[in-house]
């Protein structure tokens, strides 16, 4: 079945950096577009950045300039480059591939001095 597991978090200060892994299962990662997520206590979960079968990318505005995503179809893993980070990062990162209603159990990242 397909498996999201996502690792990487931690607590850093602001101004930090931090990179996410996402290591998938059960599909065929060479041809999917892989997103992140991220939940804020309190709020609804949001967007983050995708990375296609081809490697284009895209951002939320929040990130942009800031975040970087990657992947390595020989490792089955999707990243994501965490650099500047600010006190409104902080949130539960989740993979997602876009269109199907699976998570991981998501990767905490607390950015506090």
């Amino acid at each position: 079945q397909v498996q999201l597991v996502e690792s990487g978090g931690g607590l850093v200060q602001p101004g930090g950096s931090l990179r996410l892994s996402c290591a998938a299962s059960g599909f065929n990662f060479d041809s999917a577009t892989m997103a992140w997520h991220r939940q804020a206590p309190g709020k609804k979960r949001e967007y983050v950045a995708q990375i296609t079968r081809s490697a284009m990318t895209d951002y939320a505005d929040s990130v942009k300039g800031r975040f970087a995503i990657s992947r390595d179809n020989n490792k089955n893993t999707v990243y994501l480059r965490m650099n500047s980070l600010k006190p409104e990062d902080t949130a539960v990162y989740y993979c997602n591939r876009p269109g199907f209603n699976t998570w991981g159990q998501g990767t905490q990242v607390t950015v506090s001095s």
